[in-house]
């Protein structure tokens, strides 16, 4: 009796792990908005960048903002994982942008700039049936995201100027030459920029 019991506790246990979904995969709401994942920071971290911008500086926007800005970006590790093999993402990516401002003094630092405590916007680029979408306006453990239209201009700017598979690869310094050395990197990106040389 003892026996059958255990044997039934493990089967049930056995079912409910098979049936857990993966936490780092897009998950929705009914009304096909996104639910923003609360644990992205325990993803892959895959770089920074700090008062970056897509266009050209005109003399409307030549002055310095008041503060800078950090973009930190994180992927979830199943997609990582098989870009290390591919060089280029799976279905069900998910690239989370999280943006906090610089701030300078902090503490003992006396120059340059560190990253406040409170996040002040995260964005989602995901890829799920093999086609890549944005969402905006969530909030980790809140609100979902929204899906950005398709005619938005972020969709054409990453299709002219994405290194992989329509992404900004160009700005990850661990996985740029990865992809290069696969021969992942995109015909528009390698228009306007020489290949770097593949790491040995």
């Amino acid at each position: 009796m003892l026996r059958r019991a255990v044997l039934a506790s493990s089967l049930l246990l056995t079912a409910g792990a098979q049936t857990t979904a993966p936490t780092d995969v897009p998950t929705y709401t009914v009304e096909g908005k996104l639910v923003m994942p609360v644990n992205y920071r325990e993803w892959i971290y895959l770089t920074s960048g700090i008062d970056m911008t897509y266009t050209q500086p005109t003399s409307a926007t030549a002055a310095p903002a008041a503060h800078s800005i950090f973009d930190n970006v994180f992927v979830n590790p199943s997609a990582y994982r098989s870009f290390l093999q591919t060089g280029t993402w799976p279905d069900k990516t998910m690239l989370v942008l999280e943006v906090r401002t610089a701030e300078n003094p902090v503490s003992i630092n006396k120059s340059g700039h560190t990253q406040s405590t409170s996040v002040r916007n995260v964005e989602v680029h995901l890829k799920d049936k093999n086609e890549w979408a944005f969402y905006v306006g969530g909030k980790p453990g809140g609100a979902a995201a929204s899906r950005v239209p398709q005619t938005a201009s972020c969709y054409t700017c990453h299709q002219a100027h994405g290194a992989v598979d329509t992404t900004f690869v160009q700005f990850y310094p661990t996985l740029l030459p990865l992809a290069t050395e696969k021969k992942t990197l995109s015909k528009e990106y390698l228009s306007e920029t020489p290949a770097p040389e593949a790491t040995k």
